[in-house]
């Protein structure tokens, strides 16, 4: 770490597995003479750990204004600062965006470190085909909140990304699978890189009874990946095999299970077609 000017350094700390603090991340921490933490308490131990003796200031979701005011405080004194949350990268779902924003607007430098990231980790082990994904966080938790922001992704032909708290998991799913249908993939990845971690792979129609055959799946902090919608080619050649079969004199049912199987559009989509067109 190089001190030209004082700075904010975004740095991202453990998910759980200690052995993810970046070299760097540890240097910058163990240097600076301020850390902005979301709970210093949770950190304190952490810091510990890597040998930091900076002092600490809080800066969470409900200070954060006045803890930026802080922190443009100690780097007009020339002094550098840490930014950091309790796991994984600062303003990613996390507090800390509106505090960088107001230190970029004071005209100080801001440093970004890479490092963990929960929705970079379980993407990475989703085996998702997607070429592109939307990382969407935190999804509302009112239930007609909910559903309205999910009818408004149902069609996107990305992997969707959503971070899930344990007490809402249930219901987060089964809204997942009233929007999207019963078909697509859904990964349920829990606990990264902690003891417990686990990464499930289902259909969305499979997922609420795997989660209640064992209250322990219920357990931790989720990233769930869903997989997209069938772009318009795939859902175009999908309905132009179900036209070919049911010409062919095969049964609604059957159809729609052979132009699954051929295009890989979800069944549900294709019976729906397959019954309009059989009139």
């Amino acid at each position: 770490m190089t001190e030209e000017s004082p700075a904010l350094y975004v740095v991202p700390t453990p998910l759980g597995h200690l052995g993810d603090m970046t070299p760097r991340a540890i240097e910058v921490l163990r240097q600076v003479p301020w850390i902005a933490a979301e709970d210093t308490r949770h950190s304190a131990p952490l810091l510990r750990h890597f040998g930091c003796q900076a002092r600490l200031l809080a800066a969470h979701q409900h200070n954060e204004e006045s803890a930026a005011q802080q922190v443009i405080a100690r780097l007009a004194a020339g002094e550098s600062v840490a930014l950091i949350v309790d796991a994984g990268t600062p303003a990613v779902s996390d507090p800390g965006a509106r505090l960088v924003a107001r230190v970029r607007a004071a005209a100080y430098r801001i440093v970004p470190l890479p490092g963990p990231c929960a929705a970079i980790v379980a993407l990475s082990a989703a085996g998702l085909s997607e070429a592109h994904f939307l990382f969407y966080g935190f999804l509302p938790s009112k239930a007609g909140q909910r559903a309205e922001a999910l009818r408004e992704l149902v069609h996107l032909p990305y992997a969707l990304v959503f971070y899930e708290a344990p007490h809402r998991i249930l219901e987060t799913v089964a809204a997942l699978a009233e929007v999207f249908g019963l078909e697509r993939t859904l990964v349920l990845a829990r606990e990264l890189t902690k003891l417990f971690e686990s990464i499930h792979a289902c259909a969305l129609g499979e997922a609420q009874d795997w989660l209640l055959a064992d209250s322990n799946r219920q357990r931790g902090e989720f990233v769930l990946l869903v997989s997209g919608a069938p772009r318009v080619e795939e859902a175009a050649e999908g309905e132009r095999v179900l036209k070919l079969l049911l010409d062919d004199g095969l049964s609604v049912s059957q159809a729609t299970r052979l132009a699954h199987a051929i295009s890989g559009v979800g069944k549900k989509a294709l019976y729906q077609r397959a019954l309009l067109l059989r009139g």
